[in-house]
């Protein structure tokens, strides 16, 4: 009991020692009242300095603890004092806490939700009106020049030359936007010339005032070191800038650039925020004729291949016009399919596009008459829509049970385009459409079964139908299944699937015709404009961008860089293309190892990148090379047997791989059988460099010249016999 007692004595003159006069367990009432005229019983407290007048935070109370020490004051057993003990100095230890956080003001407060009257919270002061600026007249005349400026680009065929000289004019009188439509020209080379510095100075003072396009435009100057030197780090912050003042090609960066993790850490969700953004914008641009076609041209397979990649010549566009004038239906529909949809060298022009489909709807043709109803739905500059006249010629060519006229019908009735919307009709004119593989009919029933219109929402069948429209690679397609995948809906969410969809949705927006409008740069010598609007649409994410820009740096066709820092800055553009799936990147990545382009010899990675094309991609090159590398013991293991199983699935492969197969195989089967005779006790015979010296493969290599050298003389065509 005495050794109870002292304990006790021990732990309450450790209470009294490391406890302040102030935090000596609760307060009496009396204490408390005075207090209650300095502050109102703690309930609320205001922010750490009151200068700013912000508005007491609601607090919530510590519970009284008091009562708890008397009910069990009242339970405690006489001879449990080491109990009291330890609860009193605890209760006291939490009063210590309460105190604290009525006098001190930390920071874990919650902050209740309760209506508060007004007379305890100060009002806020209303926010400050942002006042406009007042335009003086010549920015007023500089706007009314840059809307004209707009209207002829906004056009189906637009004037661009005309456009960009309103454009400058616009811009000497001080227009914003029209000094950063006049700074990417500038950059691109098109339509104006190509004038880096003039453009760097633009984006300046753009970015300055916080305009997107300038933060933009600076962002992709530090991040290719185009007239300033490389920063990804200012290019980071640019394009986030860009981003959040709602550019475009600023969002499409970001969205890259977290997917692929480059210069920031990799992160689905950021990029599948971003991506969707720049989907919804190309969505909701999206017709009815589905828009231009855009040709993505490899400059690499265009050398290797010797094609133009769909690309129509003239004589032969000449040609297929010869036999439209002399009545070939066929040539009729195809040429007017070019140019309503334009691509493959052929300018859009719906003027053109209807004298053809014309010609041809008044032969009986279907294809034609249904494109006829398309271009009358749609309208356009040219065209004024006309939905009697769209419905004439669907009508005509639904008769036919042509697909493209079903699907025709079908829109008009589901949306009610100058007739009563129906969507029973709708249903059938899609189903008909669908059931012949026609993609605007199979998305379409998609919209229906995800809708509920006219049909039991279903999600499912929905999936079915946009799955089914995305094989023709319908854009729209793309960005509900996108949005399917992203949000879950009747299926399991998939983040990685949906930033696939929308980043395919967003390289189908109308600046993907700077690809062709680079490679046009390409094929008139223009390699500096060329090499600037690829290495653009390389931040952008496109690989085929990414790879002709490497195409150009590789070749040393980009006069503004000198050789070794243009196989430096192909390296890195061969592997950003690489790592998207471009078989012939990973081969070229494994070259510049192999033989130390741009950066050391390393056969290791060199070895790597070729068995990541050949396992992946299945790429005979990558195959052929892996071979000849274990043939020789390079970075890899030497291995005859290895060697002659990779060059056996090179010509398995590809036919093109199957002569330089053949002949690595005669020189493998060769160099084999003298390895062997070398081992064996006739080895003596077969030491060539005893025998001949060490220049025997000189001598070799004469002989078997000479040998050929006879064999043509000797075969050479002989003169006929004089009479």
């Amino acid at each position: 009991m005495r050794h109870k007692l002292l304990i006790f004595l021990f732990l309450c003159l450790l209470c009294c020692e490391f406890s302040e006069e102030d935090l000596q367990g609760p307060p009496d009432k009396a204490k408390s009242e005075n207090k209650d005229d300095e502050k109102t019983e703690g309930d609320f407290v205001s922010s750490v300095e009151d200068d700013d007048d912000a508005p007491a935070l609601k607090v919530v109370p510590a519970p009284d603890l008091t009562k708890e020490r008397e009910r069990r004051k009242g339970d405690t057993n006489a001879n449990d004092e080491i109990s009291d003990a330890v609860d009193l100095f605890m209760l006291d230890q939490a009063k210590v806490i309460q105190k604290m956080v009525q006098e001190i003001g930390l920071k874990n407060v919650v902050i209740e939700e309760t209506d508060l009257e007004t007379s305890e919270v100060d009002e806020l002061p209303p926010p400050p009106e942002i006042k406009q600026k007042k335009m003086s007249p010549t920015e007023i005349e500089g706007r009314g020049i840059y809307e004209e400026a707009a209207a002829l680009l906004n056009k189906t065929r637009p004037d661009k030359k005309r456009a960009y000289q309103l454009l400058l004019e616009a811009s000497e009188k001080g227009d914003i936007e029209a000094n950063a439509l006049v700074a990417w020209a500038r950059l691109f080379g098109y339509p104006l010339e190509q004038n880096l510095e003039a453009a760097k100075a633009i984006f300046v003072s753009l970015s300055d005032i916080g305009h997107a396009d300038g933060h933009t435009g600076l962002a992709f100057l530090y991040a290719s070191g185009l007239t300033v030197n490389v920063s990804q780090a200012k290019a980071l912050v640019h394009y986030t800038f860009g981003a959040l003042g709602g550019n475009t090609w600023a969002q499409m960066v970001l969205g890259y650039r977290y997917w692929s993790g480059i210069t920031v850490a990799p992160s689905c969700e950021k990029a599948l925020d971003f991506y969707r953004q720049v989907a919804d914008k190309v969505s909701q641009g999206v017709s009815f004729g589905g828009g231009a076609a855009i040709q993505r041209i490899r400059l690499l397979d265009e050398l290797e291949n010797g094609y133009t990649s769909g690309i129509l010549d003239n004589d032969l566009i000449e040609y297929y016009q010869l036999l439209a004038e002399k009545g070939d239906i066929q040539a009729q529909v195809g040429l007017g399919q070019l140019h309503y949809q334009g691509g493959r060298g052929v300018d859009l022009d719906y003027q053109k596009a209807m004298h053809y489909f014309t010609q041809a709807a008044n032969a009986g043709n279907a294809i034609a008459m249904a494109y006829l109803g398309k271009i009358y739905l749609d309208g356009s500059d040219e065209v004024k829509a006309d939905n009697d006249t769209a419905f004439k010629y669907f009508k005509k060519a639904s008769d036919l049970n042509n697909p493209v006229g079903l699907s025709g019908l079908g829109l008009m009735y589901l949306y009610g385009r100058g007739v009563e919307k129906d969507y029973t009709k709708a249903y059938k004119y899609f189903l008909a459409a669908a059931d012949q593989g026609w993609v605007d009919g199979q998305l379409q029933l998609g919209n229906m079964y995800f809708s509920g219109l006219g049909v039991r929402k279903d999600y499912k069948l929905a999936n079915k139908y946009f799955s089914l429209a995305s094989q023709s690679g319908h854009v729209l397609a793309y960005y509900n299944l996108g949005q399917m995948h992203a949000q879950g809906t009747g299926m399991l969410r998939s983040c990685p699937t949906a930033v696939e969809l929308f980043k395919n949705v967003a390289e189908r927006g109308r600046w993907g015709e700077i690809l062709m409008q680079a490679h046009s740069d390409y094929n008139e010598n223009r390699f500096n404009e060329a090499f600037v609007q690829y290495a653009l649409l390389a931040e952008l994410g496109y690989e085929v961008a990414q790879s002709n820009a490497a195409f150009l740096l590789d070749r040393s066709e980009v006069p503004m860089f000198s050789t070794q820092e243009s196989l430096s800055r192909a390296l890195l553009y061969w592997g950003r293309a690489a790592a998207q799936g471009y078989s012939a990147a990973q081969v070229k990545m494994g070259d510049y190892h192999y033989y130390g382009l741009g950066t050391p010899v390393d056969y290791e990675t060199a070895a790597s990148h070729y068995r990541l094309a050949s396992e992946q991609q299945h790429n005979a090159q990558a195959m052929f090379n892996l071979g000849y590398m274990h043939e020789q013991g390079l970075g890899m293991a030497k291995d005859v047997h290895l060697a002659k199983r990779c060059y056996d699935l090179a010509a398995e492969t590809s036919a093109d791989a199957k002569v330089p197969v053949a002949l690595a195989l005669f020189k493998l089967n060769l160099m084999f059988s003298l390895n062997s005779l070398r081992e064996s006790h006739l080895s003596s015979l077969f030491d060539f460099n005893e025998m001949f010296g060490s220049n025997w493969d000189l001598y070799l290599i004469t002989t078997l010249t000479a040998i050929l050298a006879a064999i043509v003389y000797f075969r050479r065509p002989q003169a006929p016999p004089q009479a």
